[in-house]
């Protein structure tokens, strides 16, 4: 069913920060920072994919993460929601269900067999795709995703995540370059924000992970030495 209500998005970003918060998914540990994937260190991590077990969150975000959709690119911008290989899956299958659309999944490769298929479902050429995924920190992960969906024939000019790390300034043009609006519910910002008011996490740990979010590359940079 197509959510009703319309929180302003000052509330759903609030709202969402607490929900992460509140269910373990926001990590802080500066003094003993995180490896993410690129091998950088970091202050922060954030593990999405702790959603799927929370029903009631669940579904709250999911309805945020709809209207939003709504509200910045039209109520009828969009004939398909794609989910990207793995995180964006569960994500994509329930707003496909709240806006009564098909709902198809990207592959990050092909599978290597059979069709060697990087689209699995029913995507065909003309129709609008919305890909979905759980965050987004630079935006380079999605435009392979994106590219593959236009391989297809369909069109793909925004992405919807539930996190965007904020901090990194040339995000929205990496997408943007690429012809891809970005609709996020929250930032580390605002999860910043919450966790203060919350007092989630000691003065010291938040003050530590505000320089972080401030200079996340100076900050990594200096880190990277002392290893």
């Amino acid at each position: 069913m197509i959510p009703s209500s319309y929180p302003s998005k000052e509330e759903i970003a609030r709202l969402t920060a607490r929900m992460l918060l509140e269910i373990g998914a926001v990590n802080f540990r500066p003094e003993e920072p995180y490896i993410l994937a690129s091998g950088l260190p970091s202050a922060t991590y954030i593990d999405c994919r702790k959603l799927i077990s929370f029903p009631r969150i669940r579904s709250t975000l999911m309805d945020f993460l709809t209207v939003t959709v709504m509200r910045n690119a039209g109520f009828e911008a969009f004939d398909n929601i794609a989910g990207g290989e793995t995180a964006g899956i569960p994500f994509a299958a329930l707003v496909a269900e709240r806006m009564a659309l098909p709902m198809t999944y990207v592959r990050k490769k092909p599978k290597g067999y059979g069709r060697n298929a990087r689209i699995e479902g029913a995507m065909t050429e003309g129709q609008r795709v919305l890909l979905v995924e759980d965050l987004t920190t630079d935006g380079g992960s999605k435009l392979s995703f994106v590219d593959a969906i236009r391989e297809t024939g369909a069109s793909c000019g925004h992405t919807a995540v539930i996190f965007y790390y904020g901090i990194f300034p040339e995000t929205e043009k990496t997408l943007g370059d690429h012809g891809v609006d970005l609709h996020y519910l929250c930032t580390w910002w605002d999860v910043l924000a919450e966790a203060r008011a919350m007092g989630a996490f000691s003065e010291e740990t938040l003050t530590e992970v505000k320089a972080f979010l401030k200079a996340p590359r100076a900050w990594q940079e200096a880190r990277k030495t002392q290893r």
